[in-house]
């Protein structure tokens, strides 16, 4: 074994480990020995990647404890112990609960998250002590020599000692093109291999190799990339964070040095009101409900590298799928042997099976359509393959050369080129009956680089087929009624992609077209009219993702490396386990039971998820709306806010928390539609608006009849929460048995607090006159709500036509329906 120091010409990178570590260049047959692996260990020279996915416990714990709202409710709890005001200290159980139940249901989620993760690490075959075996990626060294194959990804920088590969760094550098890696060129780590098989020494491991330094720069990128409904919440949070700062100074100032309130009541005042306006439940809702739906995936073999997924599948309109591994299963059969009708072809006839045997014996075993050809073809010669072209998905063709010529397997368009239309006729029936054809034939010249510059005379026309997942047909039934468009894109031919594709039931699958034929500029038109499309390099793959994302929310399933570019274009990646190791590492989504059958599961969870988390925000927001105009009502009228800290936890824990996390649990198939923000807004809008209207009313009457206070904060609570309750019921409807449990046990829990905890929430017996102040008020607040609400329902539809028509339709629809309204 060759020892050499760090800073010689053997190592591809420049940056170095360090100048004390010793480097060996061990015989690729050898490998490193068990001595020299403990050294590395101790060395910490291993390749323990970095963890992008999941954050540790630690980070969990103190993300969802050191918040800005944790730390203003922290000051608004200091406040009013200074002020003895201890009952109104009611919302530091909710909020203490919360922080709890974030952490604890972040952490349970990353406990599944990481067992599936551990059972489904890649592993790689290392040489070591002269043996081959498999390890954990993890578990490599500086100076391994590791054996790699195709649809592998490359695990750390190395150098290769042996073998051949064809590489596509398109992860790293965004160009598709393969490049020939042969002994002694560099690999780079995050690339992966499209052909070959090599012997590769690794040069840089761990956090030193390039997908590691490439890592990082992504990581610190994409922290900002999220959900919309995420970024819609954030926004929100981050306005009322601004906001409550000057409020709450204004408040205090207004009740204590205008009203002349003590300060213990002017504190109580102002807490209540900023309080009011915090929506911290909506964010703890919103990430348990996420993350409760990633446990629910993972329990069924689905995991998620990251949660947005969820929401973006909801969203999915488009969904893009290969038909191998997704429409049929990724197994593959040679059906039957066609001899080709020419010369050449007659000669060889009885040799055929021979020259098939020899030529799959001398490919790799990389992929499974040589799998198939190599368990059917096993009439062997003493034939010995002089030199090998491996397969390339670009190209779709391989060739092994013979003593007695060169022989080429692969798509019929590629192989025979210009002389396809030619000998179409000999196959093209079988192609209508969605078989996959192969040709098999003699190359008319030397190859030693893969471009086909002379005829190739067809000898066999191989057909093949893969079998129909048993669940497809009834899987795209499913998306097709929720009006998911399917869109195929493969390498195979058209026509044998479209029978399979009609077969599997897909909608409009009839319309396919060749990629191959098509120009550049066909592409815009070809993506909005074409179903099916055959012969589509990963390149094209790749363009016509971007072109459906311009106006759908695209998702893409895929199991082969020729699908990773494209699946990093969609909105939301899904890669079948059974396929390469690359693919599953760079989709959002893994199917590890490979089962397309569980995206309807997904796609409900999603729905589910989002909507009901829609439909409970607008619950907070209610709140925070009402409370926030009341504030600037009072501050700019010199009234003082008229409810308590307690009273706010009380109607916030029956009207909004409690329901909207039962809400939440709900079955929800209903279509996403809209933005997330808007549709919270509009259905918030008309509860928040009739609250402040009988709130404030009720404060200035009681100015005006010199209700006391006690009376007036009483009886503001209890119009509030009949306006919760008027809110919720609007959002239950229509109601089911679920639902009107949950509003039972809402109403039972308020009655239970006021009969038995109204000292704890401030509550006490009010005077007649506040009494029929109150029920005058409640059958107002009825009246304006259904008000409200009609008034933005009638704009949102008004809104939504509005995009549908021109504006000169649109105003004469505006104004035929006021004409009318007069009449």
């Amino acid at each position: 074994m060759r020892i050499f120091r760090q800073k010689t010409n053997n190592t591809c990178s420049k940056k170095t480990l360090s100048n004390a570590i010793i480097r060996y260049n061990p015989n690729y047959k050898e490998g490193l020995t068990e001595a020299l692996v403990l050294e590395r260990i101790r060395e910490q020279a291993t390749n323990k990647m970095i963890d992008t996915t999941f954050k540790t416990k630690k980070q969990i714990i103190f993300e969802n404890t050191f918040t800005y709202f944790n730390l203003i409710f922290l000051v608004l709890a200091v406040l009013l112990c200074l002020v003895s005001s201890y009952k109104n200290l009611t919302f530091l159980p909710v909020i203490i609960a919360n922080t709890g139940i974030a952490i604890y249901q972040e952490i349970r989620s990353k406990k599944i998250l990481d067992k599936l993760s551990v059972l489904n690490t890649t592993k790689v075959t290392v040489v070591r002590n002269g043996l081959e075996s498999k390890i954990n990626i993890e578990e490599l060294v500086l100076d391994d020599v590791v054996l790699l194959e195709m649809g592998q990804q490359i695990p750390a920088d190395g150098v290769v000692l042996a073998g051949k590969l064809q590489v596509n760094e398109a992860l790293l550098t965004g160009e598709a093109d393969e490049i020939t890696k042969e002994v002694d060129d560099c690999l780079m780590s995050g690339s992966f291999i499209v052909s070959g098989s090599a012997y590769v020494r690794l040069d840089k491991v761990g956090a030193d190799s390039y997908i590691s330094q490439l890592t990082v720069k992504a990581k610190k990128m994409g922290e900002g990339e999220q959900s919309e409904m995420i970024a819609s919440l954030n926004q929100l949070i981050k306005w009322v964070g601004i906001l409550i700062v000057p409020l709450g100074i204004m408040l205090f100032s207004q009740s204590h040095f205008f009203n002349g309130n003590t300060i213990k009541e002017s504190i109580i005042a102002m807490e209540a009101a900023l309080i009011g306006m915090i929506p911290e439940g909506l964010y703890l809702l919103t990430t348990i409900a996420l993350a409760m739906s990633a446990a629910r995936l993972a329990k069924q073999r689905v995991l998620l590298h990251n949660m947005k997924s969820i929401e973006t599948l909801a969203r999915v309109n488009v969904l893009c799928v290969d038909k191998t591994g997704t429409i049929t299963e990724n197994q593959m059969s040679v059906q039957k042997l066609v001899i080709a009708r020419n010369e050449q072809a007659r000669e060889k006839e009885q040799i055929i099976d021979e020259l098939i045997s020899d030529y799959a014996k001398a490919m790799t075993n990389d992929n499974i359509t040589m799998q198939a050809i190599k368990e059917t073809f096993t009439k062997y010669s003493k034939n010995k393959a002089l030199s090998v072209l491996p397969f390339s998905s670009i190209q779709k063709f391989s060739s092994v050369t013979f003593s007695d010529g060169v022989y080429v397997l692969g798509a019929p368009e590629m192989v025979l080129r210009d002389r396809f239309l030619t000998y179409s006729s000999e196959f093209s029936h079988y192609t209508q009956q969605g078989y996959r054809v192969l040709v098999f034939g003699s190359y008319q010249g030397n190859l030693k680089e893969a471009t086909l510059e002379e005829e190739v005379v067809p000898l066999a026309y191989l057909l093949l087929t893969n079998p129909i997942r048993k669940e497809a047909p009834a899987t795209f039934a499913y998306f097709e009624k929720q009006g998911v468009t399917i869109k195929v894109i493969s390498g195979d031919n058209p026509q044998t992609v479209s029978s399979v594709a009609l077969e599997a039931g897909i909608a409009h699958a009839d319309k396919y077209v060749d990629a191959s034929q098509l120009a550049e500029e066909d592409y815009p038109e070809a993506v909005e009219k074409y179903t099916v499309f055959g012969r589509v390099k990963p390149e094209e793959k790749k363009k016509f993702i971007q072109l459906l994302r311009k106006k759908n929310t695209v998702a893409m399933t895929g199991d082969g490396v020729n699908d990773i570019l494209a699946m990093k274009e969609a909105d939301c990646s899904i890669a079948m386990a059974s396929g390469n190791e690359a693919t599953i590492q760079a989709a959002q989504v893994a199917l590890l039971d490979s089962d397309f059958s569980k995206m309807p599961k997904i796609v409900a969870e999603g729905r589910r998820v989002v909507n009901n988390i829609e439909r409970s925000a607008s619950l907070f927001l209610v709140k925070n709306i009402f409370s926030f105009l009341l504030s600037v009502f009072s501050v700019l009228f010199a009234l003082t806010y008229p409810l308590e800290p307690s009273q706010i936890t009380l109607i916030s824990l029956f009207t909004i928390g409690l329901p909207s996390f039962l809400l939440a649990l709900e079955e929800n198939k209903k279509r996403i539609e809209g933005r997330f923000i808007f549709n919270v807004i509009e259905k918030a809008i008309p509860g928040g608006l009739t609250a402040m209207a009988v709130v404030g009313t009720l404060v200035v009457g009681g100015a005006i009849l010199n209700l006391n206070k006690t009376d007036i904060s009483t009886a503001s609570t209890m119009l509030l929460t009949a306006v919760g309750f008027l809110v919720l019921y609007k959002i239950c409807c229509p109601l089911n048995r679920f639902r009107k449990q949950i509003i039972l046990l809402c109403v039972a829990g308020i009655l239970f607090s006021i009969l038995f905890l109204h000292k704890l929430f401030s509550l006490s017996a009010i005077s007649p006159v506040s009494i029929l102040l109150l029920l005058l008020l409640f059958c107002v607040a009825d009246s304006l709500f259904k008000q409200f609400t009609h008034t933005i329902e009638k704009y949102s539809r008004l809104k939504n036509d509005r995009k549908k028509r021109t504006m000169g339709e649109w105003v004469k629809a505006l104004f035929w329906k006021q004409s009318k309204e007069k009449i």
